[in-house]
């Protein structure tokens, strides 16, 4: 989605969990009038704002990037494409979340000299990284660590952590978010 707006399911998440836009606010920590803008698709949410988002309703992240379908406590996912929610952060769905797994994959490219961090996930919610090219920190535990290409990380996402790339190259990673059991509404598995 290069260059339009990021339309995301904010109100069907809203509408299914019964909330008002001033709950929704509460719940997420985002203005009441940037959930409105999100929801009539006048403003694309950044990263982190989804992220708030998908945090307050204890969802995957693709259950708002995704075309997803609610239904009775699950999700059916559409077919994976890219998505820019960032102006520096490229994504590219690679898997939406399942819920058998309990997990959803993307690539992640941060140019030259960008820095993302990222607040804590809910308990539980872990994150791998895995370098397919370049160079990149991620941040865990208040340290950064220096992964090349090839180079993988997994680390607990429940607690604020952060990417960034200080070299002159482009740098790409995968990125699988596990969720625990718990935090992810299930169909009766």
């Amino acid at each position: 989605m290069t260059g339009d707006k990021l339309q995301i399911n904010l109100k069907a998440a809203r509408t299914h969990a019964g909330l008002s836009l001033a709950q929704t606010s509460e719940l997420t920590g985002v203005s009441k009038a940037m959930l409105g803008q999100i929801e009539r698709g006048e403003s694309s949410p950044t990263l982190a704002t989804l992220w708030k988002i998908a945090k307050g309703f204890h969802l995957p992240l693709t259950a708002f990037l995704e075309d997803m379908v609610l239904t009775a406590g699950s999700f059916t996912p559409a077919p994976a494409r890219a998505d820019r929610t960032d102006p520096e952060v490229g994504m590219h769905t690679v898997f939406a979340f399942d819920p058998r797994f309990g997990s959803e994959t993307f690539i992640m490219t941060l140019p030259p000299g960008h820095s993302h961090e990222t607040p804590s996930h809910d308990s539980g919610v872990v994150e791998d990284v895995f370098v397919i090219r370049g160079e990149m920190e991620v941040l865990t535990d208040g340290t950064w660590t220096v992964l090349h290409s090839g180079d993988g990380l997994r680390f607990a996402a429940d607690q604020p952590h952060g990417y960034r790339n200080r070299t002159g190259e482009v740098a790409q990673f995968h990125n699988t978010i596990h969720y625990p059991r718990r935090t992810v509404e299930q169909d009766g598995d």
